[in-house]
């Protein structure tokens, strides 16, 4: 069930995209930058507001990689493994981060949602490599000592924060 404050968000992002069906990959982008991921209560809630069938709207969601509906953390970690940043090294960046907030392929995200780190295919931004973006803003020219300095940085900035 959702609160009361999540159906005005929700229902702001519909109104925003005037409740256009054609919409609905606008819509759960959208979505995505609140939750970091799509829960189940929140397209089922769409899908009804939007005159689609859940299956309809759980296709969409599951069809673009973009879209997660595993909950990520806070800041959301992606390494490249595209041709430019592997053969400068990006295995390394990536066994560094997972080392230091041990995590891994089979549990991305650490234990206080705070962290979540993936491989993409490509970032777009070869001539920087090794790149990695942390919520989607470019970190470029890695190496597993700035990679190390980096989560020190988010880990500062999020105690800060509260």
């Amino acid at each position: 069930m959702l609160k009361k404050e999540e159906k005005k968000q929700l229902d702001d992002i519909l109104k925003a995209h005037d409740y256009n069906k054609t919409s609905v990959i606008a819509i759960m982008q959208d979505i995505q930058k609140i939750y970091h991921y799509l829960p189940q209560k929140v397209l089922t809630y769409i899908a009804g507001e939007l005159g689609l069938s859940e299956a309809k709207v759980y296709g969409v969601a599951t069809f673009y990689e973009n879209f997660s509906l595993e909950p990520k953390g806070k800041y959301v970690i992606k390494i490249c493994d595209g041709t430019a940043c592997h053969v400068r090294n990006s295995t390394a960046i990536l066994n560094e981060i997972r080392s230091v907030l041990g995590v891994s392929q089979e549990h991305p995200t650490t234990e206080d949602m705070m962290f979540t780190v993936e491989t993409v295919s490509c970032l777009g931004a070869c001539g920087l490599a090794p790149v990695c973006t942390v919520n989607d803003k470019v970190h470029p020219a890695m190496t597993p000592e700035k990679a190390r300095a980096l989560i020190e940085e988010l880990k500062e900035e999020a105690a800060n924060e509260n």
